[in-house]
């Protein structure tokens, strides 16, 4: 083979092992192979000595960084292409993966309903039980027990109090103490067995308490041995509203007119705010007397028989302490009548003086 042809199979043979180069790690050990072989005798070792040039002048080339040949880029488009086709592959999994869950969700909702459907009477029955008892529970909370707390006023010939009496039993009656030693104990104020006793025979005397029934009723049992009051109505029976336990006297089946309600909080009374007299919370003080001038307050409300007792409650419903000012217009008006009746006596006194002397005059002109 002469000169000429060689040439062109050493390019051939260099582009060969220049894919290889390309291609795969290994080729670098071919190309080092070939180039470590010795070559062949005659045109052939010319040959592998161009060969051998054109390889390390390419190897030269690639350990500059300069671009690989056409070859190398093809190589590299073709595995982005491949890598392309992989994402697309995996969209299209997490695709199929939602649509089977949600397909799944929907079987499932499908057969809860099937089987609520076929077991209705049972499942809807109980379901309305339950709904029925917590409404109900929050009824028996926010709205009192009844619309008619106490049963209808006595006929004759037995006797009906004219007025009715509303008593809060905590710190109206009792003051809770807590100590580490006795725990909770509850301190009778001074003044109730005065109270119920003056009261009795015009009051129907009523104890409605924000407590428990399982709180106040050994409560009320220890302050009212003898009896004298007639009903006891507890927090169930009041109305609750605004975080208060509100107690509202168109329930208790009594005449509006004759109630009075005697409280600490005038929230107690706010649905009819000239029903109520709210007394200063009592702290346990034994010197306490607000009970007494209470008792005196409305015994003088129910001995003047007053028509309506809102009338008279409406002027005391600005007063801090009600009580107090009963007594300072109690005061006033024992210093007023005093003072009438001294005028008075001196008058009569002056007339009287004056009747003797024309009596005199009169007796002495005759003789």
């Amino acid at each position: 083979m002469s000169a000429s042809c060689a040439f062109p199979m050493c390019v051939r043979a260099s582009r060969g092992l220049l894919r290889l180069r390309c291609g795969a790690p290994a080729a670098v050990d071919v190309v080092r192979t070939l180039s470590t072989d010795k070559p062949a005798a005659g045109h052939d070792g010319a040959t592998g000595g161009l060969a051998q040039a054109i390889l390390q002048e390419r190897l030269q080339q690639q350990s500059q960084g300069q671009p690989p040949p056409a070859e190398g880029v093809e190589a590299a488009r073709g595995g982005g292409e491949q890598a392309g086709g992989d994402k697309k592959q995996k969209e299209n999994t997490a695709y199929a993966k939602k649509m089977v869950l949600r397909l799944a969700g929907l079987m499932g909702l499908g057969g809860a309903v099937s089987i609520v459907y076929i077991f209705e009477p049972p499942v809807v029955q109980q379901l309305k039980r339950t709904v029925k008892y917590f409404q109900d529970y929050r009824q028996m909370i926010i709205e009192p027990t009844s619309p008619k707390l106490l049963p209808d006023p006595v006929k004759e010939p037995y006797y009906q109090p004219p007025y009715t009496l509303v008593l809060e039993l905590t710190d109206v009656l009792l003051h809770p103490e807590w100590s580490l030693a006795t725990g909770w104990r509850f301190k009778k104020r001074p003044g109730i067995d005065y109270l119920f006793q003056q009261l009795a025979p015009l009051y129907e005397i009523i104890i409605f308490t924000a407590e428990t029934g399982m709180t106040a009723y050994p409560l009320i049992d220890g302050i009212d041995p003898q009896g004298f009051v007639l009903y006891r109505l507890f927090r169930d029976a009041t109305r609750y509203m605004d975080g208060h336990h509100v107690k509202d006297v168109s329930c208790l089946n009594r005449d509006s007119s004759k109630v009075i309600v005697v409280d600490c909080k005038r929230e107690a009374f706010s649905l009819q705010p000239f029903n109520g007299m709210a007394l200063k919370k009592w702290d346990g003080n034994s010197d306490d007397r607000t009970l007494y001038d209470l008792a005196n307050f409305l015994k003088t409300i129910a001995l003047s028989g007053v028509d309506d007792v809102r009338s008279v409650l409406e002027n005391y419903a600005a007063e801090d302490d009600p009580v107090d000012a009963f007594k300072r217009r109690q005061a006033q008006l024992a210093q007023e009548e005093e003072q009438r009746v001294g005028e008075w006596s001196q008058q009569k006194n002056s007339g009287l003086s004056l009747g003797s002397i024309a009596s005199r005059f009169w007796r002495s002109k005759q003789q």
